[in-house]
């Protein structure tokens, strides 16, 4: 396809690792019966937040969120499986590339509805910005 970045290339199987999975329901949709894009971005939220948590060993704050898109609606019944993949650690932040897919109501059909890229700090008890561990395992 030409003109398609690769974050928004046609894809047939989710990048990352599935973190939450949820049902959509009749009270999270608008007026046009989709899916809040605000409900499916809180979901991409938390999973994210999950895996930065995971990986910087303790509390994180989310403090931006770039390259968002939306590229189906969520429909009433579909599952949505979130997915998501540590993309960089700095000192006290980290990068996690999110996506969002829709397991279609009473069927096999999944299609990736939205992708994001979320940042995270990590920090103290007192809310202060901390150092990222070094990754488990890493020598």
């Amino acid at each position: 396809m030409p003109n398609q970045s690769p974050q928004h290339a046609a894809q047939d199987e989710p990048s990352g690792e599935l973190t939450i999975r949820v049902v959509a329901m009749p009270a999270d949709t608008n007026a046009n019966g989709d899916i809040f894009g605000g409900w499916v971005l809180s979901r991409m939220d938390q999973a994210g937040g999950v895996a930065a948590v995971d990986r910087a060993q303790g509390r994180v704050v989310t403090v931006a969120i770039e390259a968002m898109t939306f590229v189906k609606p969520v429909r009433v019944g579909d599952v949505l499986c979130v997915y998501t993949s540590v993309q960089g650690v700095g000192r006290t932040s980290m990068k996690i590339h999110v996506e969002a897919w829709a397991r279609r109501f009473r069927t096999d059909v999944r299609e990736k509805v939205t992708v994001g890229t979320f940042t995270f700090v990590a920090i103290d008890d007192e809310g202060r910005p901390r150092l990222v561990p070094p990754e488990r395992g890493a020598t």
